[in-house]
């Protein structure tokens, strides 16, 4: 993580290119995005903006540059970009920020240093599974504010197919026992997440809440998604939380992320994962999340 941060601050005056940093940290541009929000609680787009917009600033303290040269400079195509987004991050525009006495932001290089972690135990299960098809309904949202075009959240988008009937339609439209037939636990609800198992650009990715594709399933109308063969890291809120809906799904993903990827034999492909909801017998509600993974680092 420290060399892709290194090869960050290498290029901020220079195009940045996602598969560089990547390669860099040795693992996919999914899996480094993912690990480097988890980790650093940021997501990587906008800590490189962060960071330009700070030098951004040191240059109109300590230089005679114009602004559209400054802009240039940190990768804005003209003078009117930089200084909304100069705005929106100081508060001021550039012009007023060579001013004396002008508050401005500064946000530093992250570096990251060794942390002890690991007392708590984590706990998981692998699970390797056949091909099989999902279908759904899809929508595409921006990694950086997990949003769609139209600004509508994931929760949000989850509130309307259950407010609309479209929940209950989905589960119609399922027919037959797919608990059976993907070899699933009876206690997950048939309706799930699948998220991320494909980049359509370096910062957007398909999110689709749907249900497993039995031989009998009406999917006229739902996007339909193939899953590829896979071996799979389980994680459950029964096992690292208290066994209830109130869990904090971020506070596991963060633990996956910073301390079972960095210390197992696996890594996570790119691909997609899925959130699955359940309810145990003695009627506590709880989530499994399941990643796709590879043995060995990638390449």
């Amino acid at each position: 993580m420290n060399h892709a941060i290194d090869y960050i601050e290498d290029n901020l005056e220079n195009a940045i290119d996602y598969e560089g940093i990547a390669k860099v940290a040795v693992c996919s541009v999914y899996e480094f995005q993912r690990m480097f929000s988890f980790v650093l609680e940021v997501p990587l787009s906008e800590y490189i903006r962060r960071r330009r917009l700070t030098l951004a600033a040191f240059d109109l303290k300590s230089r005679n540059n114009k602004v559209i040269d400054i802009a240039i400079k940190y990768g804005y195509e003209s003078s009117e970009s930089f200084s909304r987004a100069f705005q929106q991050l100081h508060g001021v525009t550039p012009s007023m920020a060579r001013n004396a006495g002008i508050q401005l932001k500064a946000y530093p290089r992250i570096s990251l240093q060794m942390k002890l972690k690991g007392a708590v135990e984590m706990n998981y299960r692998i699970e390797k599974r056949d091909a099989f098809q999902v279908f759904g309904l899809e929508d595409e949202y921006s990694y950086d504010k997990i949003a769609n075009e139209q600004g509508v959240t994931i929760p949000e988008f989850w509130q309307t197919i259950c407010n609309n009937g479209e929940y209950d339609k989905l589960e119609q439209a399922l027919h037959g026992d797919w608990q059976q037939e993907g070899k699933f636990s009876r206690e997950l609800d048939s309706v799930f997440a699948y998220d991320a198992y494909t980049f359509t650009s370096n910062t957007t990715f398909p999110y689709l809440i749907g249900c497993y594709k039995t031989a009998n399933s009406q999917t006229e109308g739902y996007t339909i998604v193939d899953v590829p063969a896979s071996a799979w890291a389980v994680f459950s809120t029964l096992n690292d939380g208290n066994g209830s809906g109130s869990y904090d799904l971020c506070t596991l993903k963060n633990r996956i992320f910073s301390e079972w990827v960095q210390t197992s034999h696996f890594t996570i492909a790119a691909g997609g994962n899925f959130e699955m909801y359940g309810t145990t017998q003695d009627g506590h509600k709880y989530c499994e999340l399941w990643y796709r993974i590879e043995e060995g680092q990638s390449a």
